[in-house]
């Protein structure tokens, strides 16, 4: 399943741009709020030039990448727990992701205009992380209030969700968001059952002046403050890049003093605050494949990635590390040289494996 990224912030904060730029897809950037009514998704491949010395290596007969799904979400106001500027239909598609970019305004361009007419970014922050507070301390409310009939009977599990419940509640009441409470091992279901906006992991987006890469000291430390993760990027510049071909924007880029595009740099951030790694498969002929997985899962999970099936009939892994596999000339030298392994069900998955899953039918 791809990896589901929801883009928000206050109107005319820069999603919409910065959607057009990961993207090159036709989302509207007009200068007045609600311009995406609907929540704009595209399906955006995701990278990884290791894979392409692999396929190079192996004889791979094309290369097909994992995806990661940007949602470009309409722009939140004050009151958008209680339905404000169609806030409901916002939240709900917030909570379908499993991430958050959060895109905060802070360049200086008079020509957009700022729907508080000033621009703070630490207060735009806070308007939103308000609403998605008050959202949530709604939704927990409603819960509990199911839970604690279970839980009067007896069952364990609703005894132990009611109580991660009140103590979530007590976090949002404070005005503090629910990830700072550790979901209950006893009750497995309770997050996804919760739904919560304030848990999910947040990577702040600060949309800069043209020609900075320098995260704003408040953002950065706010981000820090929250466990969250921030870049800083210029949406009007990548809109621009991504109207030219490949080889000028790099060009392009080259002058500015870029290093790398905003995609790769929020790519990066996100997969990082989900703590995700990537594997591969490739073979002679056969489509070499980039994959993404949780740290610290095993070769029994990365066969999941791959089909059911496969996980359901796993006997054993072949592993070897993408640079030992092109540095070895492909799976032979690798193997005479000792670096292709076979591994058990319960190997934890290294960033940049190659893994070949035997298994039976």
């Amino acid at each position: 399943m791809s990896t589901r990224i929801g883009i928000v912030g206050l109107p005319n904060a820069g999603k919409s741009s910065l959607f057009n730029a990961l993207t090159k897809a036709g989302a509207e950037a007009a200068n007045y709020p609600f311009t995406t009514i609907e929540p704009n998704v595209a399906v955006v491949p995701v990278l990884d030039e290791r894979l392409v010395e692999v396929a190079s290596t192996v004889g791979a007969s094309s290369i097909v990448w994992d995806t990661i799904d940007f949602h470009d979400i309409a722009g939140l106001v004050a009151g958008a727990h209680k339905g404000e500027g169609l806030g409901n239909r916002f939240l709900a598609n917030i909570r379908e992701t499993d991430a958050i970019v959060h895109v905060v305004r802070a360049h200086t361009d008079e020509n957009v205009v700022h729907p508080e007419g000033r621009v703070d970014p630490l207060a735009d922050i806070e308007t939103i992380e308000t609403e998605l507070v008050l959202a949530d301390l709604e939704q927990a409310e409603r819960r509990v209030d199911r839970v604690v009939k279970q839980a009067k009977g007896g069952d364990r599990v609703a005894i132990v969700e009611e109580a991660w419940l009140r103590e979530v509640i007590g976090e949002l009441q404070a005005g503090r968001p629910a990830r700072g409470v550790t979901p209950p091992e006893e009750a497995p279901h309770a997050l996804r059952d919760l739904g919560s906006l304030t848990a999910k992991p947040v990577l702040f987006v600060a949309n800069v002046d043209e020609g900075s890469e320098a995260i704003p000291e408040d953002i950065a430390a706010h981000a820090t403050a929250q466990g969250a993760g921030a870049v800083a990027i210029s949406s009007r510049i990548e809109a621009e890049l991504a109207e030219l071909e490949e080889e000028e924007a790099a060009l392009m880029r080259a002058e500015l003093g870029f290093c790398e595009s905003s995609l790769q740099r929020i790519v990066r951030g996100a997969f990082s605050l989900l703590h995700l790694i990537a594997f591969f498969t490739a073979g002679e002929a056969k489509p070499a494949q980039s994959w993404h997985l949780r740290d610290g899962l095993t070769a029994w999970h990365a066969a999941g990635q791959i089909h059911s099936d496969i996980q359901k009939g796993f006997v054993r892994a072949e592993v070897v590390g993408w640079r030992e596999l092109v540095d070895a000339g492909g799976y032979a030298g690798a193997r005479e040289r000792g670096t292709l392994r076979l591994e058990g069900r319960d190997y934890a998955m290294r960033d940049g494996d190659v893994i070949t899953v035997k298994f039976t039918p």
